[in-house]
């Protein structure tokens, strides 16, 4: 079955994406916070948030901030390993910070999970072999 990517769920999975990052880096993750890790108003921030609520992805306490549910932390974890891989790949290929980040930011919601195997494997291939990596670096750099 084909992946169905719908600005709905490209919403949600950036949303738990950085709550999931501020609750690891400052322990908690507040509406403003978000917001601001986003580059959007508050109270889109909020709206959101109840969604994520009402499906079982967050515990929000108005004025106090949120938690991820188990089901939420799980999908979470699983969407910054997908990032993690995609990004690692285009820097073993030698590609440019910011053009991994923009590229990632756009493939990473529509990667299949089969895809997204078949790029780790060719991750872990390319980290043993540094001619390889060194080759297909010099070819991007041109």
């Amino acid at each position: 079955m084909p992946n169905i990517v719908t600005p709905e769920s490209t919403a949600v999975e950036d949303y738990l994406e950085i709550i999931h990052t501020l609750i690891d880096e400052k322990g908690y993750a507040r509406v403003a916070d978000v917001a601001s890790g986003l580059g959007i108003a508050p109270p889109s921030v909020s709206n959101m948030v109840r969604r994520l609520d009402e499906k079982g992805l967050v515990k929000h306490e108005k004025y106090r901030g949120m938690t991820l549910t188990r089901e939420g932390e799980e999908l979470a974890r699983r969407i910054i390993k997908r990032h993690s891989i995609l990004e690692e790949f285009l820097k073993l290929l030698g590609i440019d910070d910011e053009t991994a980040y923009r590229d990632v930011e756009g493939m990473e919601h529509h990667v299949s999970s089969q895809t997204l195997k078949g790029i780790q494997q060719i991750v872990t291939e390319l980290k043993k072999d540094d001619d390889l990596c060194d080759r297909i670096r010099s070819a991007t750099a041109n």
